[in-house]
Order: C-alpha cells, then sequence, then structure tokens
C-alpha cells in the first residue's frame, strides 16, 4: 500500500478516530487505527466495542490496501510532522513507513485480521440542527452521574417525539432537561447514551451544520450513530430503564426570583471559597436580592448580596455550589429564573427549577430546564 495525503487534513483525520478511544485499553489490538486506501481516498476508523468513529479524506492512492498502526502515537506524529506532504507505505519487511519532507518514521504494522468489524448503522433517521444539538449537549451530558456503579446514570436519555428531539441526564441529585428540533421520522424512539460519547460528538459537530441521527439494532447489541459531512461517530447504547424523572418538573412556576446570570456566578464563586467540601450555600432571597452566607473551617465566613426580583414569599434554602454555578454555565441568556417549587411532603424539600430568562420580565427563549434538590440546613 502507497499513499500521499496532506499533512493538516490528515492529522485532522486521525485526531478525530482516536478521539473516542480509552486512554488504557485491555486489547491492545483495539488501539490502533484501520486506515483503508482505495480509489475514493483514505477511510480512517477506530473501534472499542463500544463506540466507533470513522471518516473519509482525500487522497493520491498508487497502491491499495488496509493497515493497521497504533491510533494515538500516529496522532501524535502526524500533529507535529512539517508542513508538507505526507506519503506512508508498507515495506518490504512489513512496517509502515511515514515520510514528510526530511522527517522519517517506521512503525509497527498491527494485525489487519484481528480487528472487529465497525459497525454499520440503518433504521430510523432524523436530522438535527448541529449548533442546537451541542448546546444542548453542553446544558445536559454534566447533570449525568460519574459513578459506574448505576451505569444508566451515566448516559444522557434521547427522546424522539414528532418534531421534537429531548435530551435528559441525572445523577439523582439534580436532573437537566433540554429540546431540538428534529426532522425525521416521527416514530417514538428512546436511547440512552454514554455522556462522554455524546459530549465529545458535541463538540466535534458543532459547526457541521445538520447531524443526521440513527437507531439501529436490538438486543443487547442497540447502536445510535451520527454522522455529519465525512464523519461518523457510533456507540452502543445502555442497557437499563432510565428513570421517569420528567414528572419531576412543576407545572406551576409563580413563586420564582430573577437574577443576573453573570453576578450571581460571580458570588457563588467567592462565598463559596470558604465553604468545607460538600457543605451547601445558604441562600437568601428576599424582595430586592438574594444573599449567601457561607461558614468553613477556622472559623472563616463569607456573605455577599446580588439584586434579585422576588415574585411570592422570602425563602431560605441551601444549595450545593458547584451544582449551581454548572446550571448557571449552561444557562444561555443574561438573566436566570429560581423558581421554588412545592411538594406535597411537608418533610421533604422541594426542589428548585432553573431556566434562562432573556429580561427581568421576559422568560428565555430556549427549553432548558434543571431541577436542583437542595440541601438540608443546619440551623
Amino acid at each position: 500500500m502507497r499513499f500521499q495525503v496532506n499533512r493538516d487534513v490528515f492529522s485532522e483525520a486521525v485526531s478525530f478516530v482516536v478521539k473516542l478511544l480509552p486512554q488504557r485499553n485491555p486489547q491492545p489490538i483495539l488501539a490502533g487505527v484501520l486506515i483503508e486506501a482505495g480509489d475514493t481516498g483514505l477511510t480512517l476508523s477506530a473501534f472499542d466495542y463500544e463506540a466507533s468513529a470513522r471518516t473519509t479524506i482525500e487522497a493520491t492512492v498508487d497502491e491499495p490496501g488496509t493497515i493497521l498502526v497504533h491510533g494515538r502515537l500516529l496522532s501524535d506524529i502526524a500533529s507535529r510532522l512539517p508542513n508538507a506532504p505526507i506519503e506512508i507505505s508498507v515495506e518490504e519487511d512489513g512496517g509502515i513507513a511515514v515520510r514528510c519532507g526530511s522527517a522519517r518514521f517506521t512503525l509497527a504494522a498491527m494485525p489487519v485480521e484481528e480487528y472487529p468489524s465497525i459497525p454499520e448503522v440503518s433504521g430510523t433517521s432524523g436530522l438535527v440542527p448541529a449548533e442546537d444539538f451541542s448546546t444542548a449537549i453542553a446544558q445536559v451530558g454534566f447533570a449525568a452521574s460519574r459513578d459506574d456503579v448505576t451505569p444508566v446514570l451515566t448516559g444522557v436519555q434521547l427522546e424522539v417525539s414528532e418534531n421534537t428531539l429531548s435530551l435528559v441526564a441525572t445523577d439523582r441529585y439534580r436532573v437537566s432537561l433540554r429540546d431540538v428540533p428534529w426532522d425525521g421520522e416521527a416514530a417514538e424512539q428512546t436511547a440512552l447514551v454514554p455522556a462522554r460519547t455524546l459530549q465529545e460528538v458535541g463538540k466535534t459537530f458543532g459547526h457541521a451544520g445538520t447531524i443526521q441521527i440513527s437507531f439501529s439494532g436490538a438486543g443487547d447489541r442497540e447502536i445510535i450513530a451520527f454522522t455529519a459531512g465525512n464523519k461518523t461517530v457510533t456507540s452502543l447504547l445502555i442497557k437499563g430503564n432510565f428513570p421517569p424523572v420528567r414528572r419531576l418538573f412543576p407545572e406551576q412556576t409563580d413563586h420564582h426570583a430573577v437574577v443576573s446570570t453573570a453576578d450571581l456566578t460571580e458570588a457563588v464563586r467567592r462565598v463559596a471559597l470558604v465553604l468545607d467540601r460538600s457543605a451547601p450555600l445558604r441562600f437568601t432571597f428576599d424582595t430586592s436580592a438574594v444573599t449567601m452566607d457561607a461558614s468553613g473551617g477556622d472559623q472563616a465566613r463569607a456573605s455577599e448580596s446580588v439584586d434579585a426580583h422576588l415574585n411570592g414569599g422570602e425563602v431560605t434554602l441551601g444549595l450545593n455550589p458547584q451544582y449551581l454555578l454548572e446550571a448557571l454555565g449552561a444557562v444561555k441568556s443574561e438573566f436566570v429564573r429560581v423558581t421554588f417549587t412545592s411538594s406535597d411532603n411537608a418533610n421533604k424539600l422541594s426542589p428548585v427549577l432553573i431556566t434562562s430568562q432573556t429580561s427581568v420580565e421576559k422568560a428565555g427563549l430556549d427549553s432548558f430546564k434543571y431541577l436542583l434538590q437542595p440541601n438540608l440546613l443546619l440551623r
């Protein structure tokens, strides 16, 4: 096999396909990138049985063929080669020669015949706006659990209903939800996608215009695919039943406060500096301000107030400052609305609902919703 390819195009392609591979893989063969050279150019693929990435790029192919080479090493080399065309060929002893300008590398070939087949996805599909989908992933993905003890909570639930695709995630202490337009088959469909994979899709495809999402498979091999331009990412779905968290969102939202997103963010960051790890931050909402109070070890204390517009009675509650900051970072508006929900159980704290607000009087234009469970304050 022998081909010549643009250095920047090749480097970007290799970087894309290795991005989803785990840093340490128990099976060395899965650390490889499969490169197929043919009449249509180069196809580069990587697969670890759970996620795959594939892209096709233009190249001048003198001798078609297929090679398997260590992906991260090839990515590191390609990103540091001089600005000149790259030539890759298989030498007589089976080694893989990489030439670029005056730089020369020889890499070991991995056995192609031992590499698993890249999954193909064909089934229910539709299109979503790439920018909206990428933003939605950023607004929802962080709320997924990082604890593998409960796998279903480490994923983001995708739900297709008519012309809407919903993204939902929870770690039991909070729930994040966002809707984006769906243009495709209207059949109801759900898929529980690993949050890490979905977040990489959001970063990679955010400026692609549109993204095609396809659902395929059944039983233990249910798969979802995301395609934009010449790139495709597939992921094995997480098995299990996602908790019915939609019912937790309140219908009545009269009791609320509106605060400047930036002012609240900066104040929470400052006051939380004195808190012990995992301790809640005390918030008191009154008619004209929200006051934050914190006390930590070594008798450290902090307090700060920010202007707020309150509709309803005064409220005092404790919130995890990091969880609140992540929600404020997801709000893409000048103001944020904090709604105080009610519960039939007088002994149980009711969650707060955080949504975007374009002005003091006007609600945000997006569908972002974030429920956060308050912490018990020791009085």
